[in-house]
């Protein structure tokens, strides 16, 4: 069956507009007529540069809202880059660090190894790497992805409707991968922290023959270490080889692959309930867990790919890119659920599963970009197309002893015998293809105002089951069209403004196990981009808004399960105000400072998803410490306000009947890091977090209709000694 998105009507108008303004180039290019290219005085400065060769917290470009190379101010969108600098600073070494230190986005931890993140209010689903979408079979990563492979990791904040497909309003998260070097370099890195933390990561690059036209780089690293929560470990092995070879002068040909193994044992399967049956709010130390001691989760996962780029004539070049992306996951889980006596302790019920997953995923996706000419002036195109194949099996084998009573979580040590996995089994196998064309195109309307506009088509069919039920799921040449504005007011700032139209298909399954419709809306942006100290420094500031219909919101458990079944909720708008400051202030400073206030409303006016703060801040900095060679200084903090979430109603005491309310109160978590370089080649990192041992807890978003949660980590610190050749 096909469908499309309810605003048929508005869609259908723009994109008519989008096509009608690209018309023009259209026929200038059927006619054949020469044209003679004007210089693009910039072209030089754009680039693929790592950011690691840089030692800076700024990125000269990026290409995440769309194939072309554009800087900072003629990105119509607010985009925040974190840099390898800042994730060597700050030990960022998994992805949670890193998004969690983004301007507007908030890490989800709901559980130990399944993470969802948001931003701007609503689920991050749109991941890419190198550029190249990998559709989300579900928002979410499971296990901890680490940052070794990686660059830089760029996030778009706001739709990404014409580069992915579905244009989520939250955010795209685009991981850029290491590339080889034609020079040799050559790093280990070793750490030891708390908790017995032991990492170690080495890194290899440069020349495989003498001419430099082959090249590769290897990184490959280990990890092990307990933690805070009572009987949890984690241990991840990670390899990453790429080759890059120019097979012509303008002919490149790269390859790679990726794996990474994140083993777990007793991990957190929900967490630790958040209330009492009175109501009252539940005080746990930090390190208390719900976990089984025979319970563990694993994680394995490969990313392939084959690039072939391109060099053509008058600046255009073409790129294509397969990929392949294979999660495995295969775990033993332990839940305990229910809610406890406020005098006892005791109402908590034991759920055992063994859980298995398998998610394969292909990408194809090929375009050309370039300038050509129209009314006496230089414009840019981007012409691509892309597939992708995702199949997704998985199986829940549920244990016996479901339902059985628990000790109070006080005296709970973990020892809990493990059960037959013989009560019954469901699971999942079906299958998304998605195709898509998409155009756009950069007008440079006049030297100071540029133009960009855009279209997408996609057709998606899904098919399969789902613990029973059909995932049959059909949309055809659903257009998604994109427009922005940025106006030059002189050499240092510009504004600008953006308009996407949404389409976001959901695997959220209602009460009849049934898809629910795609989210549909619009989603608006007007901003203003500075540099400052001859570009040194970059600012942004960003109104948006963004309205949907269709809105998974969690509406109970399927019978006999603590599966989430949802309903679908029109009418949510999100709006707010963002600020970004990134950059190099002196030759001894860097800084980035970003700060985030969102307001969501349902379609009553009603304050909407109160576990995402409103105000969310960041800052952190290094200083070059003068007269003491080698020596830098940094800190780090990040503040969130209050949040709170409604979590059911009293069942016993004197507020019984009436409805729980969560809350956590705003807090501030501070790092601390020093560097030092105490001889050639050789640096010591010391990084201490939560100095101030703040207790808070990590999310208040709920995981189906469970009311559960756990705390972060305590003060904890670590050192890294790094060779670097």
């Amino acid at each position: 069956m096909s469908r499309l998105p309810k605003p048929a009507l508005r869609r259908n108008a723009l994109a008519t507009a989008v096509c009608l303004a690209s018309a023009p180039m259209l026929a200038a290019a059927q006619t054949g007529e020469p044209a003679t290219l004007e210089v693009i005085d910039v072209s030089a400065e754009r680039g693929t540069a790592s950011s690691e060769s840089t030692g800076s917290y700024l990125s000269s470009a990026t290409t995440t809202s769309m194939k072309m190379e554009l800087t900072h101010r003629e990105t119509p969108q607010a985009v925040t880059v974190i840099t390898r600098e800042q994730m060597n600073d700050f030990a960022q070494n998994n992805v949670n660090d890193v998004l969690e230190g983004t301007t507007g986005v908030t890490v989800e931890s709901v559980e130990t190894d399944r993470t969802y993140y948001t931003s701007r209010g609503f689920d991050i689903n749109n991941f890419q790497y190198d550029g190249v979408g990998m559709p989300a079979v579900y928002d979410n990563i499971q296990g901890e992805l680490d940052t070794s492979f990686f660059d830089r990791v760029e996030v778009v904040r706001g739709a990404n409707g014409l580069m992915t497909g579905s244009g989520s309003p939250a955010a795209t998260v685009n991981f850029i991968r290491k590339r080889p070097t034609e020079t040799t370099q050559a790093s280990v890195r070793a750490t030891g922290g708390s908790w017995d933390q032991k990492r170690l990561v080495g890194d290899v690059s440069g020349s495989m023959t003498d001419s430099g036209n082959v090249r590769g780089r290897v990184v490959a690293g280990y990890e092990d270490k307990n933690s805070y929560l009572d009987r949890y470990s984690n241990e991840k092995k990670m390899f990453y080889g790429v080759l890059e070879a120019d097979l012509t002068n303008t002919t490149l040909l790269t390859a790679g692959h990726a794996i990474q193994t994140s083993d777990t044992d007793s991990p957190l399967w929900g967490a630790l309930p958040l209330f009492f049956t009175d109501g009252t709010a539940t005080e746990f130390t930090r390190s208390t867990s719900t976990s089984a001691d025979w319970s563990y989760w694993d994680n394995t996962l490969h990313n392939s790919f084959v690039e072939l780029r391109q060099q053509l004539a008058n600046g255009w070049r073409a790129q294509g890119t397969v990929s392949r992306l294979e999660s495995e996951s295969d775990s033993e889980l332990f839940y305990q659920f229910g809610t406890p006596d406020p005098d006892t302790g005791e109402g908590l019920m034991a759920y055992g599963s063994q859980y298995d997953l398998n998610v394969e995923q292909w990408v194809v996706d090929a375009f050309a970009t370039g300038p050509f000419t129209l009314g006496n002036r230089t414009h840019e195109l981007v012409l691509g197309a892309t597939w992708s194949r995702s199949e997704t099996v998985d199986e829940s084998r549920y244990g016996q002893g479901i339902g059985d009573p628990l000790p109070p979580l006080n005296e709970w040590d973990g020892n809990y015998p493990k059960p037959a996995f013989t009560n019954g089994a469901a699971g999942s196998d079906w299958t998304d293809r998605e195709t898509a064309t998409y155009a756009a195109a950069r007008w440079s309307v006049t030297d100071r105002l540029t133009a960009i506009t855009g279209l997408r088509m996609t057709w998606i069919d899904s098919k399969g089951t789902s613990y029973g039920n059909t995932k049959e799921t059909r949309y055809n040449a659903v257009e998604t069209p994109y427009a922005g504005l940025i106006y030059d007011l002189n050499n240092n700032h510009s504004v600008y403004a953006s308009y996407t139209e949404i389409f976001t298909p959901q695997t959220e399954l209602d009460i009849n196990r049934s898809r629910l419709d795609p989210i549909d809306g619009v989603n608006y942006e007007l901003g203003l981009k500075s540099e400052f100290l001859v570009d040194r420094v970059n600012t942004t500031v960003a109104v948006f808004q963004t309205e949907q219909q269709n809105v998974a919101e969690a509406a109970g458990t399927f019978e006999g399960t603590q599966d989430a079944y949802y309903r679908a909720v029109d009418g949510l708008k999100s709006q707010g105000v963002e600020l970004e400051f990134v950059g190099d202030v002196t030759d001894r400073v860097q800084l980035f400072a970003g700060y985030t206030y969102v307001d969501i409303e349902d379609k009553d006016g009603r304050s909407a998803k109160s576990f995402v703060p409103e105000h969310l801040a960041q800052l952190r900095g290094t200083w070059k410490v003068p007269g003491i060679d080698g020596l830098k200084l940094g800190s780090k903090v990040r503040w969130q306000s209050a949040i709170s979430q409604e979590q059911g109603v009293a069942t016993t005491g004197p507020n019984a009947g009436a409805t729980i309310v969560t809350e956590q109160g705003s807090y501030a978590v501070i790092d601390l890091m020093a560097s030092y370089d105490f001889a050639r080649n050789w640096n010591a990192t010391l990084n201490v977090n939560n100095v101030t041992d703040e207790k808070y807890i990590e999310s208040l978003k709920k995981f189906g209709t469970s009311a559960q949660g756990f705390y972060g980590a305590p003060a904890n610190a670590s050192m890294t000694v790094s060779w670097v050749y």
